[in-house]
């Protein structure tokens, strides 16, 4: 008889310590993205543990050698197969030495330390739900493909190609990033995100003997500072902010030149359009000044598509299987489930239950993590739902 998902838990839960130590030897090798060095050794422990696994990994370059990693376990030879795709980043928030006064320890049934819950703890699970999956020789329906990066916490600036490549041909993707709340709520809903600057060019003059031929920018971009917050929709979830001013030459100056940077985050992609159109269309108040835009949005929303709800159907299901409770959250924070969500049914926040991401506090529940572990493992297991 094929294994089921009792047994897949049952599996994972023997094998707790083993999940806890490999996460403790994780999260003691400090990554923070852009930190070549640093990065290598949790590269190779998760290098190690895919092989071990079967699959063929590929390092892929990335900037200034802070590689990514591209696993993948083969098919039968000769055959096209379709596969699902595993996303997560082993790269954190933490500078290096962080340990120091953020040591990985044990307190009252969970793991403290800076990155075990965004995301290691994540990918923990992952390769763990791998093995429980190979030991117990369940089948999958598709191939699994794994994508680590090492810029996620920096937007993914180069690794959002390789996002977006093996997302295209997927069909399906789970991500792996940590989820909501103390309940562990899969993120069902992530806001997208917009990044623009905005230039203001005036006219100098000397603000004690001719202010009047001057054109201050600066005061110009205070009045567009107020245009851009009125964007603001909290029934829509629209939320713009101006979160830097800079300009001017000397108090004595009028300035002839300021800046702002705005954020603006939404949860549709209409929403998007329309806040891009009228950061893009904002028009000069005063005279003689001139205005210039920048950027736009970098992570489109994840939206509850439907092909993303029926993934989602698909994880009540398997829960109710294992004989666990599951919900959902949308959220503001983006991941790169943004990216893939536009090109194939992607369901986040698989990864560790806990808190306190980017924070002092940060920890993970050790004993939700064979249950996770069985999710993800009842998911990769389960045939694809086709459909728009």
């Amino acid at each position: 008889m094929t294994p089921g998902a009792p047994e897949l838990l049952g599996w994972l839960r023997e094998r707790q310590d083993e999940m806890t130590a490999l996460l403790v030897e994780m999260a003691e090798a400090e990554s923070p993205s852009l930190d070549a060095a640093s990065q290598e050794k949790v590269r190779s422990i998760l290098r190690e543990r895919l092989e071990s696994l079967g699959f063929r990994v590929e390092r892929l370059e990335g900037i200034n050698g802070c590689d990514h990693l591209r696993a993948e376990l083969p098919g039968p030879a000769g055959k096209s197969t379709p596969h699902q795709l595993l996303l997560g980043h082993f790269d954190t928030v933490w500078p290096v030495g962080t340990l120091a006064r953020m040591p990985v320890e044990f307190r009252e049934g969970r793991i403290y330390g800076p990155g075990v819950f965004d995301m290691k703890g994540g990918l923990v699970q992952m390769l763990f739900a791998l093995r429980a999956i190979q030991d117990l020789g369940v089948t999958m329906p598709c191939r699994p493909v794994v994508l680590l990066n090492c810029d996620e916490e920096i937007g993914s600036p180069d690794s959002r190609r390789h996002v977006e490549s093996l997302t295209a041909g997927a069909e399906r993707a789970f991500v792996m990033e940590p989820s909501y709340g103390h309940r562990g709520r899969l993120k069902t809903g992530r806001k997208g995100v917009g990044r623009f600057t905005l230039k203001v060019t005036g006219v100098a003059s000397h603000a004690g003997l001719d202010p009047m031929a001057g054109a201050s920018a600066i005061r110009e971009v205070s009045r567009q500072v107020e245009r851009l917050f009125e964007l603001n929709d909290a029934e829509r979830g629209v939320t713009v902010n101006v979160g830097t001013i800079d300009g001017g030459m000397g108090a004595n100056i009028v300035a002839p030149e300021a800046s702002a940077e705005i954020e603006a985050r939404v949860r549709t992609s209409a929403d998007a359009e329309a806040v891009e159109s009228a950061i893009r269309g904002l028009q000069p108040v005063g005279d003689r000044v001139t205005l210039e835009i920048e950027g736009g949005f970098r992570r489109p929303p994840l939206e509850p598509t439907p092909r993303n709800r029926k993934l989602w159907e698909s994880a009540l299901s398997a829960a109710g299987k294992l004989g666990i409770e599951i919900d959902e959250a949308q959220v503001g924070g983006a991941s790169d489930g943004n990216f893939a969500s536009a090109l194939a049914a992607t369901l986040d926040g698989l990864g560790a239950v806990g808190d306190g991401a980017h924070a002092e506090h940060e920890h993970l529940v050790v004993e939700r993590m064979p249950e996770r572990a069985a999710l993800l493992a009842c998911l990769l297991t389960d045939p694809p739902e086709r459909g728009p």
